[in-house]
């Protein structure tokens, strides 16, 4: 609990100078744990803590944690942030509250044929252009919005993206000033943008997300 309570006060002095230096309120940035490989009972530490957003990978893993926390109230807010496979969509839409990465129009039809609710969505995006990366290409991305904003029960909240792993943050500001630029010419409330080892040139650029895992729970298996 304390090494949560001490971690969370880092990351929060620093986001709220990366806001400072962006002229901008801390408030406008929700900090979402990413609770991959971290045990129902540190997520609900954290939770006592003030965490409100988490984020899990895998349906199956976040599964049994979500019924675990249950508990847990107000209830978490649940983000799915990992690659949803089809034959996982129904499970996740009664697990999670917003799908982060909806990375083809196929997942999101699917997402609004299995729903009886409107469903929050961000768009994922491989501004980078690396193969090993799912997301929308930018040269699709605009076509895509259009066909998902037309599904009945899809909101588009926002666009996600995963920027290239490097030694000095400063080599993706470019990937995250492109995202606040589509998202920007999209007219969209969020951006989902920024990691352990880059949040805080994400938020400088526009993130309204930041998804960390490494800086609130240290190094996992």
């Amino acid at each position: 609990m304390l090494d949560i309570r001490a971690s969370q006060e880092s990351v929060r002095l620093r986001i709220a100078r990366a806001c400072r230096r962006a002229g901008r309120s801390p408030e406008e940035v929700t900090l979402v744990a990413v609770t991959k490989g971290v045990a129902p009972s540190v997520i609900a530490a954290a939770f006592e803590l003030g965490i409100r957003n988490f984020g899990e990978n895998r349906v199956q893993e976040a599964e049994e944690k979500i019924k675990q926390l249950s508990h847990l109230k107000p209830r978490p807010v649940w983000h799915m942030i990992g690659h949803l496979q089809s034959n996982k969509v129904k499970p996740a839409l009664a697990l999670f509250d917003i799908i982060q990465s909806v990375d083809s129009v196929k997942l999101a039809q699917l997402i609004s044929r299995y729903t009886r609710k409107k469903v929050p969505v961000l768009l994922q995006v491989n501004v980078s252009g690396e193969a090993s990366k799912s997301g929308f290409p930018l040269s699709e991305l605009g076509q895509a919005f259009e066909a998902i904003s037309r599904l009945p029960q899809i909101g588009i909240k926002g666009l996600m993206t995963i920027a290239p792993v490097g030694d000095n943050p400063e080599d993706v500001r470019p990937v995250f000033r492109k995202l606040w630029e589509l998202g920007d010419s999209f007219r969209l409330e969020h951006l989902s943008m920024g990691m352990t080892d880059d949040f805080e040139v994400a938020i400088e650029e526009g993130a309204t997300m930041v998804r960390l895992g490494r800086a609130l729970f240290g190094e996992r298996g």
